[in-house]
């Protein structure tokens, strides 16, 4: 007879919500036909968290993958407007990536479609569930800030 793993349960249904999330979400994305992959999207929110345009290279870094991945996104969103190349205006060999209007606008529609599959993941909760959860992923997410991995 086995011992039952409740430690390893666990991590089973974190990794089975986290895939249910990124289904979610990714369908509530294709249906506002934005054309744009959860990976670009990624960027879109990241670059909207800088004050002033990021070099690649920062983007690279923030997002934890290699350069090449971030240029290969910012190809894909520069050929649908929603980022720009600027050069940068102290050293001309670097160039930095701005979000366009278009940017701006595609990330309301970003964030309307993560609101909608918020509401349908989270839909079968009462507001006390929610107000638990949330807890809950705070200690989580502030337990991996604090060097917990």
């Amino acid at each position: 007879m086995t011992t039952p793993d409740p430690e390893g349960l666990l991590a089973e249904q974190l990794l089975r919500l986290t895939r249910r999330v990124h289904r979610i979400q990714k369908h509530h994305l294709e249906q506002r036909g934005l054309g744009i992959t959860p990976a670009q999207s990624r960027l879109l929110r990241t670059l909207a968290h800088y004050g002033s345009p990021p070099r690649m290279a920062d983007l690279a870094e923030r997002l934890e993958v290699v350069p090449r991945a971030v240029t290969t996104l910012v190809d894909g969103l520069e050929a649908g407007g929603r980022v720009r190349r600027v050069a940068d205006p102290t050293n001309r060999r670097v160039t930095r990536i701005e979000l366009t209007e278009a940017g701006r606008t595609a990330l309301e529609e970003l964030r309307a479609a993560r609101r909608s599959a918020a509401r349908e993941i989270l839909a079968p909760l009462t507001d006390e569930q929610r107000e638990v959860l949330g807890d809950l992923l705070d200690t989580l997410v502030d337990g991996a800030t604090a060097g917990h991995c």
